[in-house]
């Protein structure tokens, strides 16, 4: 019972940590490590709490939960590559369309990989296998974070009274059409809209988004068209069409929300898989508002979320470098040892 009741006082610290930094912001990546935290201590509590009443049922269920490790991992990979061969048939060839693809065949490498040192048992070879895996777990724990905490904050429902609705842009199909994803974005935003008329509001719609080389007009307005067509009034848009990227596209539509009103409050949409990233970007370009997401074609999301993740991990590259590089570091050290 003390060994219980040592873990559930660090569960609730990690608990209690958690909420405070979710309070105080909920647009950072660090709450994602804190709700793993909690969540891996809660269950750990939970088996002690088990253990002190039937120590074999407590050893069955831990005993179960590594049994299942394999199969997961099996059932991933098989996943991820039909969804990358489905993302290639419905989406075409381009390289962010492979990125399920390649993390399945990645890990049967790394599955094979692992074997092969095995039965050579050769130092420098087992070097490198153990920097390997001890990166892959790095990897994968930063990834299970991330998508756990982007799971729960795509899900928390914004705030009432918003003053301004941006919608973040995407792209256009044939230099001047709306395609699916961003007509998601758009239908998403016009639905708040209308809730927004019901309470007795009038929030005004950004559309953001600049024109790219292989476009024909600015995609905001392509975006504002779309909106007129949905039986939104066109003096309710306001255009930000000089942005390339989503920063851009943050930084400047709150130029425009703060010379309409200082003390604005926004909503701003985008797909639900780019819906952590975007809250991250619109914390460091100050918008003062959170990040809604609209539905995404189920076969799309796996691939888009890994390159979601892939973003992060470049942003914060120093980091993560150093990070991999002590890993490589510490098995050089018990190499040498």
């Amino acid at each position: 019972m003390k060994a219980a009741a040592i873990l559930f006082a660090i569960a609730a610290v990690c608990c209690v940590v958690f909420l405070v930094s979710f309070l105080r912001d909920r647009r950072r990546l660090r709450n994602g490590f804190y709700l793993f935290f909690a969540l891996l201590f809660i269950g750990i509590t939970l088996i002690a709490l088990l253990a002190s009443v039937s120590p074999s049922a407590a050893g069955l269920v831990a005993f179960g939960v590594l049994l299942l490790i394999v199969p997961t991992v099996l059932a991933l990979t098989v996943f991820l590559i039909c969804n990358g061969i489905t993302m290639l048939r419905r989406e075409g060839h381009r390289p962010a369309n492979v990125l399920s693809l390649l993390t399945g065949i990645g890990i049967c490498a790394l599955i094979a990989f692992n074997a092969t040192v095995t039965q050579l048992a050769w130092e420098p070879l087992d070097i490198l296998r153990g920097s390997l895996n001890g990166i892959v777990v790095y990897v994968s724990f930063l990834f299970v974070c991330f998508l756990l905490y982007s799971i729960v904050y795509g899900r928390i429902r914004t705030e009432k009274g918003v003053d301004f609705v941006v919608v973040l842009g995407s792209g256009l199909l044939d230099g001047y059409r709306v395609p699916p994803l961003l007509a998601g974005r758009l239908k998403r935003a016009k639905a708040v809209v209308d809730t927004e008329d019901r309470r007795g509001g009038q929030p005004m719609v950004v559309t953001s988004g600049g024109q790219g080389s292989d476009e024909d007009l600015p995609e905001s307005h392509a975006m504002a068209d779309y909106l007129v067509e949905a039986g939104l009034p066109r003096e309710r848009i306001l255009l930000e069409d000089r942005s390339t990227t989503t920063f851009e596209n943050l930084t400047f539509s709150a130029e425009i929300m703060e010379q309409r009103k200082p003390d604005y409050r926004c909503t701003v949409v985008t797909n639900n898989f780019h819906v952590l990233r975007a809250a991250l970007i619109a914390r460091r370009a100050k918008v003062n508002g959170q990040v809604i997401g609209s539905p995404t074609a189920w076969y799309f999301w796996p691939s888009a979320t890994i390159r979601e993740f892939v973003a992060i991990l470049v942003d914060h590259k120093i980091k993560n470098l150093i990070v991999c590089a002590l890993i490589v570091l510490s098995q050089l050290s018990r190499a040498w040892s």
